[in-house]
């Protein structure tokens, strides 16, 4: 399967601290990738540096054959950071449309998007008036409205209910059908089975990047949480065997 994200040995230091540990993954075209892990193991970071935002100490991110970052991925990527990153003063759907004009799109693809994140009844609502879980999928239209070939999405489901969680990650996935490329990140664990491969990260280290099924199997379980918690087990083993060699 053709590549859409390549990182390699990639290092990132932010004040005195290593963040991440020369992480290398691949990423697929046309896929949905989950970026598991638990608060501050670096999976924002990571996004960062692949939407080219993060400085990096070593190392390399390439996206759709170009270093991440570069003047023309900037119509191909998309990038929902975790903070909403709408205007408060706008409605919905005028900072959907404000937004697809920056793509010279028109009003169409601005309110389809607003309606494929669920908030459809609220497009007239001033975004200063929603709950953050609204003012969350408002910043999600803004993102989807290019239909970029790349969408990084960080953390876009938490807050949300169970229902809109379901039909977020039922069109995330037709999204992929379509030919796009996601990379979504999450510390819950049970939305990992709805993704076509996982990368899991713990402490600025990559220490699983595989499907899901090959996930199960590499662990010797068939649940997810406990198959993460032996990676992690047998991570910490090795590296207590590594320190005790020294």
């Amino acid at each position: 399967m053709e590549t859409a994200i390549e990182v390699r040995d990639l290092v990132v230091v932010r004040g005195k601290r290593e963040v991440l540990h020369g992480i290398s993954a691949l990423i697929p075209r046309g896929s949905v990738t989950g970026l598991l892990g638990p608060s501050g193991s670096g999976k924002t970071t990571l996004m960062r540096a692949i939407v080219g935002v993060q400085i990096v100490k070593s190392g390399t991110v390439t996206v759709l054959g170009d270093p991440a970052g570069t003047a023309r991925l900037r119509r191909r990527v998309g990038y929902l950071t975790q903070a909403p990153s709408v205007y408060a003063d706008l409605t919905v759907r005028e900072n959907a449309r404000y937004f697809a004009s920056l793509y010279g799109l028109g009003a169409v693809e601005a309110d389809r998007a607003v309606v494929d994140v669920g908030l459809g009844d609220a497009a007239r609502q001033l975004v200063g008036t929603l709950s953050e879980g609204q003012r969350s999928r408002a910043s999600l239209a803004c993102a989807l409205v290019s239909n970029p070939d790349v969408l990084i999405l960080d953390e876009p489901t938490v807050g949300q209910d169970p229902v809109l969680r379901d039909e977020l990650w039922a069109r995330f996935n037709a999204l992929a059908a379509q030919g796009s490329t996601l990379l979504v990140s999450s510390h819950v664990m049970d939305e990992a089975g709805r993704c076509g491969q996982l990368l899991l990260i713990r402490e600025g280290r990559l220490i699983a990047e595989d499907t899901p099924d090959g996930i199960r199997a590499a662990a010797g379980v068939q649940d997810l949480d406990e198959a993460f918690l032996r990676l992690i087990r047998a991570q910490d083993r090795t590296a207590t065997t590594a320190d005790g060699g020294r």
